[in-house]
């Protein structure tokens, strides 16, 4: 039976890794759908971003108490999860906790293992709460509705129960080795300090040793059972942040929030027109000769580039993007959140078109007016509040600005107020309808 067991676990193991990483082969398949972009600069720097936000959790905590749960949560479900080497270990081999032999630290790192699988699960209730019961305002937004709100809820849930079935192996394991139970009892002594699960024993109180073992090897083979298809679940989940936070942070903007990018064709075409000793009539070189035009700005996903599309993977769907955004706090449709939404749902399209057909074929839908409306667009005011609430170093505001271009530049399709304004300013030199001559009179005025 050992025997068997050890083959299932080892069957379950293979499958739930290979099946982990074709999703992520998947998912770097569909962030390189976008255009290039050279983020490789100014490492030291990077790297000190990444450890500040990403690890450090910095803008986290801006809002205290969320902050705070979720720093515990993070830090208890990233810790307890140490002890899967153990569980994979005496999984493959059969054993019974082989890293006991570390004595006295090993009774430190179970007993810390315990205090924080409660925490974990005292955090994970608080934020149910938050989520169902106090309504609050950012959680209740209509791209919210549905699947998203699902998904969170899934999510506190699976790991309701995989803290809890923790603590139940453990509890079980602590009175099968005070019985003195074979492969649990030790010559040692008591394996492991449990603090918490040993306020569960009254609950087992009685029962054999027979069916000891059963509660748990069901806990025990529940608990490694659910980590693998929570690893599994990420990728369809808003929970990839837990692996892309790092390099989302690191390959995220360093220049400042306000500094807007220009585009290079437009750049190198303002550079020929102020060249003295430019050649107006020169051929363009032998590699741009028949080349298709370069597209102003974004009117799908193919259009941005591999760290947008990161952003929208890395999106945690918090809210304090929106929850900032003054456009938002005034009734207008623009919701930062779901411009990183509209925009991975937009690459899962395409990327589900690619899974069953091998290659993208058109089906008549685009990011822009499918997904993302002009509306949404325009009513941004490119403040960059939402740049800076966001916890993991997400620009939507870069989205916006690029479809707007597109609009702009592609479709010529600018709000009236703003191609009036534009009008002006090359006319004039100014926003205003007035004579350059003219600027000045109301300094002559009484």
């Amino acid at each position: 039976m050992q025997i068997i067991a050890q083959v299932l676990f080892l069957v379950a193991l293979v499958a739930g890794i290979g099946f982990f990483i074709r999703n992520i082969r998947r998912l770097v398949r569909n962030i390189k759908l976008g255009r290039e972009v050279d983020r490789t600069d100014n490492n030291g720097e990077r790297f000190a971003k990444m450890a500040r936000i990403a690890f450090g959790q910095s803008k986290m905590v801006k809002k205290p108490v969320s902050g705070f749960l979720h720093v515990i949560v993070y830090v208890g479900f990233v810790i307890i999860n140490i002890e899967v080497l153990e569980i994979i270990i005496d999984g493959l081999f059969g054993t019974h906790r082989i890293l006991s032999f570390m004595g006295g630290f090993y009774d430190v790192l179970i007993a810390s293992f315990e205090v924080l699988a409660l925490l974990v699960l005292i955090g994970v209730i608080v934020f149910w709460i938050r989520r169902n019961v106090l309504n609050i305002y950012r959680f209740l937004s209509r791209e919210l509705k549905g699947w998203p709100k699902n998904d969170a809820n899934y999510i506190l849930y699976f790991e309701m129960v995989l803290m809890i079935l923790f603590l139940v192996m453990n509890a079980t394991d602590y009175q099968l080795q005070l019985n003195g139970a074979p492969h649990y009892a030790s010559e040692a002594g008591i394996t492991g300090a449990f603090p918490i699960s040993q306020f569960l024993l009254p609950i087992f109180d009685g029962m054999s040793n027979a069916t000891l073992i059963i509660i748990e090897r069901a806990a025990w083979w529940l608990h490694i059972l659910g980590i693998l298809f929570f690893l599994n679940y990420l990728y369809y989940s808003k929970h990839l942040h837990i692996l892309l936070a790092f390099p989302n942070v690191y390959f995220s903007k360093l220049r400042p929030q306000g500094e807007m990018n220009n585009l290079q064709s437009v750049t190198d075409e303002v550079k020929l027109m102020m060249d003295p000793d430019a050649d107006p009539f020169a051929a363009p070189p032998e590699e741009e000769e028949g080349a298709e035009p370069e597209k102003f700005g974004a009117s799908d996903v193919f259009d941005l580039n591999q760290v947008q599309l990161l952003n929208s993977y890395t999106c945690t769907e918090c809210g304090r993007c929106t929850a900032e955004c003054p456009a938002n706090q005034t009734g207008k449709k623009l919701s930062p959140r779901k411009i990183m939404m509209d925009t991975r749902d937009r690459v899962e399209e395409v990327g589900e078109i690619i899974n069953k057909k091998g290659k993208y074929e058109d089906n008549g839908k685009q990011l822009l007016d499918d997904f993302i409306l002009r509306e949404e667009l325009w009513a941004c005011t490119t403040c960059n509040a939402c740049v800076e609430a966001c916890p993991v170093g997400i620009d939507p505001l870069s989205i916006i600005l690029d479809m707007r271009r597109y609009l702009v530049m592609e479709e010529s399709a600018a709000p009236n107020e703003l191609a009036i304004a534009m009008t002006n300013i090359e006319n004039n030199g100014a926003p205003w309808p007035y004579n350059q001559q003219d600027r000045l009179n109301w300094a002559k005025e009484n």
